[in-house]
């Protein structure tokens, strides 16, 4: 893709969004289950989630495809319901690419502006300025069989982008693609999307793409919102135990309430990061790297896989009741504790995320 400065004409004002108590079922399921949520000018919001949260609902409903049963969609603070799809001002790029197969690159970038009546010779200059713009000016005259997919995803936004719209949507749009270009499309969408300016909705189940693409990432599940934040917020301080799991690795290591709002784990008490259920039995929620593990031959962990993933190595220890817990050591550190081999397990002493004990298919 083209680092060349954008033109001027290009450059466009980010939009806001928002949905108020948005609701919608299908029959006796429920998508969205009055979702609240604002998208700040110029953003790049990614909607995260497992497959049936209410993500892509949210996306089409926006864009005009999809109706609503209760609730509104404002963008720039106005009601946008009664308007048809193709006057809402928003630009969607889909998973399958979806070009028509009888058009070049060129004729497919400038669909949007030949329905609009734009005369022949501007929507030649604006679809050249656009395959510029993702980097394919000399494949014009191309047709999509003739197209690898990163580079029919790449027209694909190019026809989005055409009619300069104020809101910019991509459903999944990386997923029917190899790794490589897939981390190659995101860098350049991130890139194109910052120097556009234009405000983002980036639907996704991956969390990898999530965290490095956006400027701010929600999680929804069953239709709800569980938190919405940055990604580094996101990933060090979950709002709750849902989000803290689907968003990188935890492991649940059972813990005893030890009073004063403190729990007991792995024989130390720890002060509570939230709430602390009012009742039952609880785990404490942990990410790999704030599990520490040292050698001893008597040590109550035993080592079990190590995954090599380059400066870091991820040991699996199991505990005596079976409970295996994740720990991202340095990997000279980890070559101490090889297989088989038992070590210490402790933790920080910092406040640990609490959560009810529950079977794992109850969390999914």
């Amino acid at each position: 893709m083209s680092t060349a400065t954008l033109p001027a004409a290009t450059h466009v004002a980010g939009a806001t969004v928002e949905f108020r108590g948005l609701r919608r079922s299908f029959g006796a399921t429920t998508a969205l289950d009055g979702l609240d949520l604002a998208v700040q000018p110029g953003e790049l919001l990614a909607l995260l989630g497992p497959s049936g949260c209410g993500k892509t609902t949210a996306l089409r409903i926006l864009a005009g495809f999809e109706s609503h049963d209760a609730g509104e969609v404002l963008v720039d603070g106005e009601p946008i319901t009664s308007i048809p799809a193709h006057r809402r001002d928003a630009g969607m790029v889909f998973q399958s690419y979806s070009l028509f197969p009888h058009l070049t690159a060129a004729d497919n970038v400038a669909f949007g502006l030949r329905m609009r009546g734009t005369g022949k010779a501007e929507r030649r200059a604006r679809a050249h300025e656009l395959l510029e713009l993702v980097g394919l000016p000399q494949h014009a005259a191309r047709y999509p069989h003739q197209l690898s997919g990163g580079q029919q995803q790449r027209i694909a936004l190019a026809r989005a982008l055409a009619l300069k719209p104020r809101v910019l949507l991509l459903d999944e749009p990386l997923s029917a693609l190899d790794a490589k270009v897939r981390l190659s499309l995101r860098e350049e969408i991130r890139r194109l999307q910052q120097e556009l300016g234009i405000t983002t909705l980036f639907v996704t189940h991956d969390q990898e793409e999530a965290l490095s693409m956006a400027d701010r990432v929600a999680v929804l599940r069953a239709g709800r919102l569980e938190q919405c934040a940055t990604p580094s917020e996101l990933y060090a301080r979950p709002a709750t135990a849902f989000v803290a799991e689907f968003v990188g690795t935890m492991s649940r290591i059972p813990a005893e309430r030890a009073g004063g709002g403190t729990v007991a784990v792995l024989g130390r008490r720890h002060a509570v990061d939230g709430a602390l259920p009012a009742d039952g039995p609880l785990d404490v929620l942990l990410r790999p790297e704030n599990v520490r593990l040292a050698p001893a031959a008597d040590g109550p962990a035993l080592v079990t896989a190590a995954s090599f993933l380059g400066a870091v190595t991820r040991l699996t220890v199991r505990l005596a009741d079976g409970t295996e817990v994740k720990a991202d050591l340095p990997t000279e550190a980890a070559a101490a504790l090889p297989l088989g081999g038992r070590a210490d397990i402790s933790l920080p002493e910092r406040p640990v995320l609490v959560d009810r004990r529950t079977a794992a298919s109850d969390r999914a």
